[in-house]
Formats: C-alpha cells, structure tokens, sequence
C-alpha cells in the first residue's frame, strides 16, 4: 500500500503497535500441517534427494538475463505457462531487490510485445495508479518527476521503476495504436488525494446535478485525506461514521450508473475506492481479529479493483505485487487468510496465473519499521539445507523459471510441503523464517541465484531527468 510519503507494506499494519507486531511471527507458515520455525542457528534440515533436483532440472528454463533489452528467446516458454490468462500475477520475495523489480520490466515488455498485454497494475493507491496513466498517456512531466510523485517514501521509489514508466511511455511514444496503461490496485494510503473527490464532484454535478449537494454533505468531512496514519490516531466512532458516509456517497453515486454510461463508470470507480479506504481504516489496532479482517478486506478490495479495470477495459494484465498478495497462500496466514491471488483464481480460474520469485541469498531493501526511517540494504547468506531455496538453488541453473503445475511428480511432492523461505516485506525477521508450500503457492516459479538491493532514485548531472537515450521528450 503506497503512494507519496509514509508507506505501508506487507505486514505493515502489524508494525503499528509493537504488540500486534510480535503477532506477525507468531504463527506457522502456510501449510496443511504443523512446520517447526526456522532459525538459523538451528542443525541444518536434510537436503533434497537427489531425484527431486534432477526433476527439476527437466522442468526448469534456464534464464538468459533478469534485465530488459536484449534477445528474448529464454522467456518463450512462458508463452505455454501463461496461456490465454487474462491477469498474470508476478510476485516479488522482497520489495526492494534489483533483480525482481528489472525481472517485471523485462516480463512486461515481453508480453506487450508477444502477447498482447496491455495494463500493468502495481500494488499503489488507485490514485497513485491514474497519475502515472496520465503521464503515459501523454501528461506533461518525465519518468522520474513522475515516479518522485507517485512513488515518494515506497520501496517502488527507484530508478528500476524509472525505466519502466519511461519505457511505457516511449512504447506509446511508438505504438500509439497499441498504447499501454498503469493502474494502482490498491486502497488511498498513505492518502487518496483531494484530486480523486474532485472528480467524483465534478462528475455528478455535470451528469446528477441534482445529487451534488448530498454528495458534498458527506464529502465534506472526509477530504482532504492526506495522512492515514493520523486518520487512524482519531477515536475508532469517529473513524466508523466517517466509513459510513464513504459507503453513503457511494450508494448515491452508484444509484445513478445508467448502463452503458462508460464514464460515469469510473466516477464509481473513484467513489468506491474512497469507500474501500475509509472502511480499511475502521481498524482497530488493538485487536488483532480486527487487524486479520482489515487486511482481507484490503486484499479483497485489491482483487476487486484489477477485476473491475480488466472487464472494464478488456486488457490482459500484469499485476505486480508481493509474492504474499499474487500467490494463493501467505507466509502469514494468520494475517493473510485469503490472498488476492486466491480471490483472482476464484474468480477468474485459468485465466489468472500467479509466478512467484525466490532468491538463494543476497541483499534488498527494508526499514526498521513499517512507518518510520529509510529503506536500507539487508543481507541475508545463502540458503541452508531444509529451505526451499536451497533446493531451488541446487538445481543446476542460476537463475530459471520452472512451470509447477506441470513438474514432474517427484519435484511436485517435495515443492508442495511447507519449508522455510526467504520473505521481506517492509521489515525482515530472520529467525524464525516463515515457512511456505511453494509448489501449492504459485502456478510458475522464478528462482534467482543472488539479488542485489534496488538502485537509489538519483538526480542526473545539470538537474535533468532524462531516462536513458530510448525516452522520447514531448
């Protein structure tokens, strides 16, 4: 959940109270049965037979490069493993790592190219999501004014996502019969911006007139929404009845959709979103069912907003989130019952697809704590035996993608218990590590042999913010 500022990420609500943050880790990982905690210091676990690693090797795609540019042959496998998928999940173990962030650059511009794709959807505010659009799509501004903007105070903020909206940017630049589009999935943290009731109001005032004065009653003591963390230091009533008139506004708003009315249609989109977001924030800190709730309603609402640009639009999508958001189960049960990735593939079956990342060892980035301080590298050594990822990592290849729905019995059998793995959301806890069923998770998986920490947003020599010699200026 991010835009501009403070940012919350995987697991972040827990962070808020040091109380619900010793919950985070308190529980098992994702299993159908019990799996000990993982500590490093513990004896090694047993190794993967021998059997299990040559499985794998027969399954696995070897990958040329994880960064854009350059031949594309590696990647033609996963024109199988996608299919007709309208919505392919690409996951991240960390939200800080180069490799993982230049890997979804590279996907995309492949799928665009090959496949057809034409949305890529990022877990940011839905607000967030329709400024970098505008740009896109013409709007005045440079990749990196932009990304400074919109991705201010999140791990997002960096120069690989740089690339990537300049890269987009240029493609319509290009094709601009064939343009492609970015949206935000994700609810108005750390705040919605006034701009979003704006065009709510003007909307209904040009098309409703006679519902505008209703609408600013209950609007007018909501906006601006600029800061959700002080909005959930206000009294939980307070919070409550505020959520009550979101869902108020919307209910007027939505009362006047006519069929067919395409853009009245994202007035109701933009209302309900602003609904989504004052209900999140009815969270009751200091209990940890309420907190467990908040975050399905947000995976929920995630789920709910990339279904309704895919119908709306029609576009075959790339959703860009955390491995915990795309994939089917969490590392955190306990806070994640039901991902984003599960309600997608309820939703939707085989045309969603969730690819999910791993890493042997490496660096990325992470903060102290969710709310406060920079992102800093952490290093983590290579996988030990009884982590997944030390499987992974034995299997003869640096870095591969492998198809798990289709990997031979062996592999699958080993894949599907729960064993420990690299997870860093905005913060890292090293001992215990969580523990997952990879080979249940994800349809396809990503391994990495080593991941370096995301490159810092920089300020080019004179002040400028051209993106390398491809950005076409307007």
């Amino acid at each position: 959940m991010h835009g501009s500022g403070k940012s919350i990420g995987r697991r972040g609500l827990l962070a808020l109270t040091a109380a619900l943050a010793a919950t985070a880790v308190a529980a098992p990982g994702a299993s159908a049965g019990p799996s000990p905690p993982f500590r490093p210091g513990a004896p090694a676990a047993p190794a993967a037979p021998a059997g299990v690693l040559r499985s794998l090797a027969r399954a696995a795609h070897p990958l040329r490069s994880t960064d854009p540019g350059g031949p594309t042959a590696d990647l033609r496998a996963l024109d199988t493993m996608v299919g007709g998928a309208a919505v392919v999940g690409l996951g991240e173990a960390t939200h800080g790592s180069h490799e993982f962030f230049a890997m979804k650059h590279r996907v995309f511009q492949y799928l665009v190219e090959e496949r057809g794709f034409t949305t890529f959807a990022l877990e940011m505010s839905w607000s967030a999501g329709l400024r970098i659009d505008a740009y896109l799509q013409g709007g005045p501004g440079d990749p990196r004014r932009i990304a400074r903007e919109t991705l201010a105070g999140s791990p997002w903020e960096r120069e690989e996502f740089v690339r990537l909206i300049g890269w987009m940017r240029d493609h319509n630049s290009r094709h601009p019969d064939r343009r492609v589009h970015f949206m935000g999935d994700d609810l108005g943290a750390p705040k919605l911006g006034d701009h979003l009731f704006e065009r709510v109001l003007s909307s209904v005032g040009t098309t409703v007139p006679e519902a505008l004065p209703r609408l600013k009653k209950l609007y007018a003591g909501l906006r601006p929404f600029d800061d959700l963390f002080a909005h959930l230091r206000k009294p939980l009533p307070e919070r409550e009845e505020n959520a009550a008139r979101a869902q108020e506004a919307l209910d007027l708003v939505a009362g006047h959709h006519e069929a067919g009315d395409e853009d009245y249609a994202w007035t109701v989109q933009h209302a309900r979103n602003i609904a989504q977001t004052f209900a999140f924030a009815t969270v009751d800190l200091a209990d940890p069912a309420s907190v467990t709730a908040a975050e399905r309603l947000r995976d929920q609402a995630m789920a709910d907003n990339v279904l309704w640009w895919q119908r709306r639009t029609g576009h075959r999508m790339l959703l860009s989130a955390h491995n915990g958001h795309v994939g089917y189960l969490s590392t955190h049960p306990e806070m994640y019952p039901r991902t984003q990735g599960a309600v997608l593939r309820d939703r939707l079956g085989g045309d969603y697809a969730a690819i999910g990342f791993t890493f042997a060892g490496g660096s990325f980035l992470t903060k102290d704590a969710s709310l406060d301080g920079d992102w800093k590298p952490v290093t983590v050594p290579a996988a030990r035996p009884g982590m997944h990822e030390h499987t992974l990592d034995r299997v003869g290849y640096r870095d591969f993608y492998v198809d798990l729905r289709t990997a031979p019995a062996e592999a699958r059998t080993w894949l599907d218990r729960p064993r420990p793995v690299h997870d860093a959301g905005s913060t890292f806890t090293p001992d215990p590590l969580p523990t997952l069923a990879i080979g249940r998770a994800y349809d396809v998986l990503v391994h990495l042999h080593r991941v370096r920490a995301a490159d810092t947003l920089r300020t080019p020599p004179g002040g400028g913010d051209r993106v390398g010699p491809t950005i076409r200026r307007r």
